[in-house]
């Protein structure tokens, strides 16, 4: 089953599954099949063309996933960025943009630097 170009697994529970596509959670996923007045214990697999149908409208009408909201997220930081606010210049800089401490922790954004700053290290032993 393909929805908003995404193949979604077969063998999953629908709830589950739903949560591969970009934009969906659980709890969305969870109040997509309520519309659809779909079990969520149903298996991807187990669904019929109509089920598979009715998911794929509600989706499309209701939900912004993808590539819409990829470009809707890039450009609202793009936007933060021209303004030059405060979460702008943290993400041109990559640092960590809602106020988590950077002295420590933060090295996914930052990098590894613990391998790069020799400082304290005694020289290597000479050879005589």
């Amino acid at each position: 089953m393909r929805v908003s170009g995404v193949t979604i697994p077969r063998e999953k529970r629908i709830v589950i599954a739903l949560t591969y596509i970009y934009g969906i959670g659980s709890t969305k996923a969870k109040k997509i099949l309520e519309t659809a007045k779909i079990s969520e214990s149903v298996r991807v697999k187990d669904l019929t063309q109509e089920e598979e149908d009715k998911i794929r409208t509600i989706i499309e009408k209701n939900e912004t996933t993808e590539g819409n909201l990829r470009r809707e997220v890039v450009a609202n930081i793009k936007r933060l960025k021209d303004i030059k606010s405060y979460r702008g210049i943290r993400h041109a800089r990559r640092l960590p943009a809602r106020g988590q401490r950077t002295k420590t922790n933060s090295r996914t954004t930052r990098g590894n630097k613990r391998n790069i700053a020799p400082s304290g290290k005694k020289p290597a032993a000479q050879k005589t």
